[in-house]
């Protein structure tokens, strides 16, 4: 079992994981309907979009004061937080809520570790930034976008009437 991974395969593994995520949500704004769920989900997709662009940065050295070596053996720990399930097509929308909020948490203490491990610089102040700003600020939508999906629900279920069929006499 890999106890270690360079940072090089961390940076590479955490890219993915934006990357991953960045299409779920501009994915799960498609579908839908509410105008304050797609702007959010447009937004953590804007999000996701900028973290894999500085990791992008990291990866390829344009990042200096309080880098790492990309070949520096990072503890595997930091990076099983990658270790999520996939959200399937066939997924009811709150169940996809919760794993996407299961991953931003994954995520915000992945970002955590990584910021821990490095000295202070340029590097360490984004990557604890991530971390901070997806605790409160995406739990809390996703749970406001959960309440709101399961209103709705209940809504239209209130709303339907069984209709008799039309008997002819």
């Amino acid at each position: 079992m890999v106890t270690q991974l360079t940072l090089k395969e961390v940076l590479g593994k955490a890219i993915q994981k934006e990357t991953e995520s960045q299409l779920l949500y501009a994915s799960l704004s498609e579908k839908m309907s509410d105008k304050a769920a797609k702007d959010a989900f447009q937004e953590l997709s804007r999000q996701e979009q900028g973290h894999q662009d500085w990791l992008g940065q990291y990866l390829r050295g344009e990042l200096k004061e309080g880098a790492l070596s990309s070949g520096q053996a990072i503890d595997y720990k930091i990076a099983e937080r990658f270790d999520q399930p996939e959200i399937s097509p066939d997924m009811r929308l709150k169940d996809a809520f919760l794993l996407a909020a299961n991953r931003e948490k994954s995520s915000h203490e992945f970002y955590l570790s990584l910021a821990q491990i490095h000295p202070d610089g340029e590097v360490k102040k984004p990557v604890a930034w991530f971390s901070a700003a997806m605790t409160r600020e995406v739990l809390r939508e996703f749970l406001e976008l959960i309440k709101d999906c399961e209103r709705n629900m209940k809504e239209s279920v209130s709303n339907f009437q069984i209709c008799e069929p039309h008997r002819s006499k």
